[in-house]
This record gives C-alpha cells, structure tokens and sequence, in this order.
C-alpha cells in the first residue's frame, strides 16, 4: 500500500511539469500580456513605461527563461507576485480556498441526499409511474445547462420571492444557497440515472434472488448488500464532481459573484495574470491526483478482489 501511495505521488511530478509548461506556452500564444492588459490603450502610454513595466515584471525575458524561474520559485514555496494586485499568489489563492470548499462541501452533501435515495427509489420501482416521474425530471435536469438553472433560480428566488441575494454577500449560508443548488440540480439528474442503473443491475443478480429465496428481507438485501455492492459507480462519480468543484466552478461562481477559486481563476485569465493562473492549474493538477489516489483507495477497501497498481508488502 504504501509503495503504491509513494508511486502514485511521483507520477504527480511529471504531471505538474507537462501541465504547467502547456499552460504557460498557450498563455503566451494568447498575444497578449499582463501589461497589455494593465495599461489597455498603448497609444496613451509611452513605450517605455511598457517597456520598463515588462522588465520589471520579467515579460521581457524569454519563454524557458520566465518558466524555469518561476518552477524553481515554486520549489522554493514562491509563487510569486500577482501581476494585477501585486499581492502574493499564495495568499491570495489561499484566501480564495474557503469559499471554494464550502461550496464543494454544500453541494456534494446536497447531491448525495437527493441523488442516491431517489436512485435507489426509481430502480426498486422500476417501469412504474414513480420510476417514470423521477427519470422525466432526471432527463430535465440533464438538459438544462448550469448558467440556465442559475438564472432561473435568481429569478424565482431574489427577484420575485426576495428571499435570497441576487449575488452573493461574503461566503454566508444564505448567500451559498443558489450556488449550491445549482450544482447539485444538475449533478443529481446525472447521477440519479446511474445510480438507477447501477442498483438495478445489482438487483437482478443471482446472489439477490437466492437471498430473497431463503426469506431475507427485501429491505435488508437492497441496504446491506446491493447498496454496499453500488459503491464503486457512485464513489467513481462523487470523485469527479469533488475535483471539479474544488477546482472551482467557473461559471456558476461568476454568476452568483461566488468569491472562490472558480472566479479568481476567470480574472486571473481576463487580465492575463501569469502566476494566478499557474497557481490554479498547479492546485488543479494536485487535486486530481489526490482525488483519484483517494478513489482507488477506496475502491481497495470496499472490495478486497480490487488490486492496486503496485504488488502490496
């Protein structure tokens, strides 16, 4: 186990190298820079203050030069100074994080309550009216996009009920309200349909029928043994979700003006803020491994006949 924990953080090095440095290239073949974006009309300014204002900031060396300074910075705990604010990229990513988890915390709790429960619900009553009434409002939820949701929930709950604000006021519970249901509207019609999927299949093995045979409650059967058994599905998508949100939810935290990751990394891109931006994708990258170390780990436990990567001594 512990050899296969070591080997999987080391494939994070690689994956950190070939992430930052694509990122870094196509920040560049953008066309446009930090200062660019800083001073925006360059016939009002002298080039010479742009001139100055990129040696100062590093712009003018070349390519490898700018991004070897910056990983050794990085190896060091630097990650260096905000273009924009002038503020340290640490802090400010730090400061951004708990938000971003609340956010994530809120919205997995939420998907879990509605999601697994009426899975479960629609394949136990399956090709009956409940079964078709939750798969119709799964297939809504489905094809509607975020940013929709999003407005529509603005719409009922801020402009005609005025129970909540229209954009969000600090990281408060009130404000985490429509952010959070947006995310798990969408993310429960998704996974409700796998779950159903998943439970159903579970429920038409034999082990099921030869426990109902010997007068096992058909209750017991479904919680301790085909639910057990539907882990996987639903931990493989809980994993996804969890990297995504953490990673932050661009859109959504734009709409509600969410203070997270998710809109740091949008302005960060706007005005052209190197290290903000490299910042993110390195917490993007290490989220993602964490994440799916974390999955195969329990992938192991729920079901010992799983063998992890490395031979176990």
């Amino acid at each position: 186990m512990k050899k296969y924990v070591l080997h999987r953080f080391l494939q994070l090095i690689p994956v950190l190298i070939g992430i930052t440095f694509l990122s870094f290239a196509m920040m560049r073949i953008a066309g446009s820079d930090a200062v660019t974006e800083l001073y925006g009309d360059k016939t009002a300014v002298a080039q010479e203050i742009i001139d100055a204002k990129r040696a100062e900031l590093g712009l003018d060396k070349p390519f490898l030069t700018q991004y070897v300074s910056w990983v050794g910075g990085m190896l060091r705990g630097d990650m260096g100074v905000s273009y924009v604010s002038g503020k340290n990229v640490f802090d400010t990513f730090i400061s951004k994080l708990p938000a971003t988890l609340l956010l994530t915390v809120l919205s997995i709790i939420m998907t879990v309550v509605i999601s697994i429960p009426l899975g479960v619900l629609a394949a136990v009553r399956h090709d009956r009216f409940t079964d078709y009434f939750l798969r119709f409002f799964s297939f809504v939820g489905n094809s509607l996009p975020n940013f929709f949701v999003a407005l529509l929930l603005m719409q009922l709950f801020a402009i005609r009920w005025k129970i909540l604000p229209v954009i969000a006021d600090g990281t408060s519970f009130q404000s985490a309200i429509m952010p959070t249901l947006t995310l798990a509207i969408a993310m429960s019609a998704k996974y409700m349909r796998q779950v159903r999927a998943t439970v159903l299949e579970e429920l038409n093995k034999e082990y099921v029928v030869g426990a109902k045979a010997r007068g096992i409650r058909s209750r017991c059967v479904l919680w301790k043994s085909v639910l057990k058994s539907s882990m996987l599905t639903i931990i493989t998508l809980l994993a996804l979700s969890i990297g995504n949100l953490l990673g932050g939810t661009a859109i959504i935290e734009s709409i509600f003006m969410w203070d997270g990751v998710g809109k740091l990394a949008v302005d960060a891109i706007t005005m052209r803020d190197y290290p903000l931006i490299q910042a993110y994708v390195v917490w993007m990258a290490i989220i993602y491994v964490l994440v799916n170390l974390i999955t195969d780990l329990l992938y192991h436990w729920l079901d010992p006949r799983i063998r992890l990567g490395v031979s176990e001594k």
